[in-house]
């Protein structure tokens, strides 16, 4: 686990508009606010998480691939984010690579470089960890009668790491107090809906007491990141539950999106976390009163899709969560004309965040900006532009230029304080 710090300056910028708000345009990067940088008074702040499957097929390979400036993917990516200019960026599918390597050649020849016309983006501060994604368990936990391969590791994944995620911040990291839950098993989630193996009469024995024994809740992890912003620490809870297909009767996948999902709902709820522990053993979840945002790719949707019904409800039901629900002109437009399973989709296409026309979901939205009700939204998108805008080309249509994901941001207020 490595922290990368480098201490460059944080570059301001304009507020969105509200008139952008309403039509779901791109909004101009959200500034940091003096206040912030001197630590005094209230802030708005960008925050958001974008999907950009810069995930690669073999082991070393990102590396090699963001070493120099000419990967036309990772160029379009970093536009993307250059475009949009968060302050605080989850990256999910971005391969956990030792020592932050990758995500310091990330941030040095791509991000901190100009990206088609937009302005280079500094992140000094970043946070990377380890993956259960492509880790062996040594156990069948497909049961196809092997031990072996993506589908038996801890998360799926063809080599330790890949499917990762980093965090980038404009705003130094509490590296002293950030608390990973990697390796929190599922068994020991109070009411998990662990699989259940539809030929046999007994409940729940997908896997066998040996193997509930090792397997982990996260298919990839989840962190707590506590991010200084001025006088106030705003904890960024990051995670990519495992998307709800890809099994069987026994629909493993779908349960295990379902409490990667309630994880975060009982970490945050007051007196509901008493059962969790982190990596190093500390139980108990977020003191109250705390601020934070939750942030990721949750393979999702509120009513369309595969997912466990109200699996995502989960947190947009919460108490102490707000929904901004984030808008694109795009998507809409994007369902239309693709057609399709969007057809049939009784949620609203604006809220889509990922182009799935190419499979049988349709579009859905899967990313979210969940912020703390002490952390007030006052503007909130998703990049996805419509095909008339020249910025289409960052989005595009499958194969994608960039990824099937959408960049979701949200611009909340975070008062001053120390709390």
């Amino acid at each position: 686990m490595r922290i990368s710090i480098r201490p460059v300056a944080v570059a301001a910028a304009s507020a969105t508009t509200a008139a952008m708000l309403a039509a779901g345009a791109v909004a101009p990067a959200n500034a940091s606010s003096a206040a912030a940088k001197a630590g005094q008074g209230a802030a708005t702040i960008r925050v958001a998480t974008y999907n950009l499957s810069l995930n690669r097929a073999a082991e070393g390979e990102l590396v090699s691939d963001v070493s120099t400036g000419d990967d036309a993917q990772a160029r379009a990516v970093a536009e993307v984010i250059q475009r949009t200019r968060p302050d605080i960026v989850l990256l999910n599918e971005f391969d956990y690579v030792p020592d932050g390597v990758a995500a310091d050649l990330f941030r040095e020849n791509y991000l901190e470089v100009g990206q088609g016309g937009a302005d280079p983006v500094e992140y000094p501060y970043a946070y990377v960890a380890p993956s259960n994604t492509g880790i062996p368990s040594g156990f069948d936990l497909n049961n196809d009668g092997t031990v072996g391969g993506g589908d038996d590791a801890y998360g799926f994944g063809l080599f330790p790491g890949q499917y990762g995620m980093a965090v980038l911040s404009r705003f130094p990291i509490d590296t002293e107090d950030v608390r990973t839950f990697q390796e929190f098993r599922w068994a020991d989630l109070p009411g998990a809906l662990l699989p259940d193996d539809p030929s046999t009469p007994a409940p729940a024995d997908w896997f066998s007491p040996e193997e509930l024994e090792v397997v982990r809740l996260s298919s990839k992890s989840h962190w707590d990141v506590p991010v200084q912003v001025g006088g106030r620490v705003v904890h960024v809870l990051v995670s990519h539950p495992t998307p709800p297909t890809f099994d069987g009767a026994e629909d493993r996948n779908g349960r295990r999106n379902h409490d990667e999902i309630r994880f975060w709902a009982d970490y945050v709820g007051p007196g509901r976390a008493s059962y969790i522990y982190d990596d190093d053993g500390v139980r108990g979840g977020l003191k109250p009163g705390s601020s934070f945002v939750i942030l990721g790719d949750q393979n999702s949707d509120p009513v369309d899709g595969d997912s466990v019904p109200g699996a995502i409800q989960q947190l947009l039901d919460h108490p102490r969560i707000v929904d901004p629900l984030p808008v694109s002109a795009g998507a809409p437009e994007a369902a239309e004309l693709q057609g399709g399973a969007n057809a049939t989709h009784e949620g609203d296409p604006r809220y889509d965040t990922a182009d799935f026309a190419d499979t049988e979901p349709g579009n859905l939205r899967a990313d979210y900006v969940l912020p703390s009700r002490q952390l007030r939204p006052v503007g909130a998108g998703v990049f996805w532009p419509v095909r008339s805008d020249p910025l289409a080309r960052l989005t595009g249509e499958f194969p994608f230029p960039t990824s099937d994901h959408r960049l979701v941001w949200v611009d909340v207020r975070v008062p001053g304080g120390a709390r």
